[in-house]
């Protein structure tokens, strides 16, 4: 059987085909941000399943765009597969047994800026389009970030132990990198974070990858963590017992 981690070339072309029909109905459904959204839900603290994920990651896109029961099906069936790999992907054993592997393969387009200036040199897309050009990166790093402001509840909760909150904040970073456009402000956060070499775009992307498989584990970690148990202070010996005897502790219950 295979590796459902692995996701083949005919399945993202599936899987593409699907997003440009959603997107006949929302122009902000793409491939690379279905697939930020999706990996930021299965990285997160709540386990979700597709149906209850559908949806917030399509809104009503989904009820438009979809014709009939037959449609609907082998829609959900591309959809599906899609989640399971991502899923696969982040199981937590294999994470925690090879921490240094990378393991998470986002759906990811290149955007090379060379390609768009010749594209804008020949006339084939407008200033206006080259300002938007995406950074390679930057659409999947989106969609995973908007889906965590659409849930504060979960990635904001209030009484967070404050090193899991420092270590969420940290592994978004990575993936507030991808989307920050103004290059000498990227540059000076990189510099203090990594203090010597800093990564090029495919080396920023890898981070981040890391820092969603890193999400996964610190999430399972939370819930598995023990509750604070609260331990009310012993009287003293002198002190009156507790259990209102009138006698002294040392005399009553804490005479053992």
């Amino acid at each position: 059987m295979e590796d459902p981690a692995q996701y083949t070339d005919a399945e993202t072309e599936s899987l593409e085909r699907l997003c440009q029909r959603l997107a006949g109905f929302d122009d902000r459904l793409t491939m690379e941000g279905l697939d930020g959204a999706m990996s930021a839900l299965l990285a997160g603290p709540r386990d979700w399943t597709l149906a209850e994920a559908r949806p917030l990651l399509l809104g009503e896109a989904w009820e438009r765009a979809i014709a009939d029961p037959q449609d609907e099906a082998a829609s959900l069936a591309v959809l599906q597969r899609r989640w399971d790999a991502l899923q696969a992907q982040l199981r937590p054993e294999p994470l925690y047994e090879e921490p240094d592997r990378l393991r998470l393969q986002p759906l990811i387009g290149v955007y090379d800026p060379a390609e768009r200036e010749r594209l804008l040199a020949e006339g084939q897309i407008s200033a206006e389009e080259a300002a938007d050009w995406p950074l390679t990166g930057e659409i999947w790093a989106l969609g995973f970030l908007e889906t965590v402001q659409r849930l504060p509840d979960d990635w904001h909760p209030a009484g967070l132990p404050l090193d899991i909150a420092q270590a969420r904040d940290a592994a978004l970073d990575c993936l507030v990198a991808l989307t920050e456009r103004d290059a000498g402000r990227l540059q000076a956060e990189l510099q203090r974070r990594y203090r010597g070499r800093v990564p090029d775009r495919d080396g920023l992307i890898d981070d981040a990858c890391f820092a969603v498989q890193d999400l996964r584990c610190l999430w399972l970690e939370q819930r598995t963590r023990p509750a604070p148990r609260r331990v009310d202070p012993s009287p003293g010996r002198n002190d009156p017992c507790p259990c209102g005897s009138g006698r002294k502790f040392k005399k009553c219950h804490g005479a053992a």
